[in-house]
């Protein structure tokens, strides 16, 4: 199943996606869905997609954060993100609580807002209860990068998009972050909006 991922201003982008029985997760349409979704992740690539994102409002979506995907991203960045491989899963009907008060701010991009990127404020760590792809309720905790991406995809099943949550000045092309912010710590990133943003520049 050769699967498309749709882009902002899809109607199926801003539904509310509908859970999925177990009978079904453990069907034969549900587990080529989910091998197909993880083809069109890597193909993209991305470290997750959720079912709106390929026109399915289903409570599906996939992640990965491939190891590979860390090689050209200063060790420093890794640490600073608290990013680390995350194998291949399926999480299904999630729900999901912040675990703490603490919040982390980090440029966020979307396989469904292609080429943009913005500041967006999550938890730094979550609890997420959820089915797995055998129809397995399974909780996951997770903190850092991981957590983001958890949130990220759960975010698309209830119709919410990153620009929904994001700093609005902060929002970019992929080029200008490159030329103007790559590399950069998010304090001094932060910093800057501030100063330009109170004229004290």
């Amino acid at each position: 199943m050769k699967l498309e991922i749709v882009q902002a201003g899809n109607p199926v982008l801003r539904q509310r996606a509908r859970p999925l029985s177990v009978e079904e997760i453990r069907g034969s349409e549900i587990r080529k869905l989910i091998e197909s979704m993880r083809e069109c992740m890597h193909e993209a690539p991305g470290v997750g997609l959720a079912a709106p994102q390929v026109g399915l409002t289903l409570q599906l979506a996939v992640i990965e954060d491939r190891e590979k995907y860390h090689k050209d991203v200063p060790e420093e960045q890794l640490r600073e993100r608290e990013r680390r491989p995350v194998p291949f899963h399926a999480i299904i009907n999630p729900s999901i609580e912040a675990i703490g008060e603490e919040k982390t701010e980090f440029f966020e991009g979307c396989l469904s807002v292609s080429g943009y990127s913005a500041l967006v404020s999550r938890a730094r760590a979550v609890r997420v209860t959820c089915l797995d792809e055998n129809g397995q309720r399974k909780i996951i905790e997770a903190s850092g990068w991981y957590a983001r991406i958890l949130q990220h995809e759960i975010d698309h099943l209830n119709g919410m998009l990153y620009i929904d949550r994001m700093k609005t000045r902060s929002f970019t092309s992929m080029e200008n972050w490159v030329e103007f912010w790559k590399g950069k710590p998010v304090s001094a990133i932060q910093s800057q909006l501030e100063l330009e943003s109170s004229g004290r520049f």
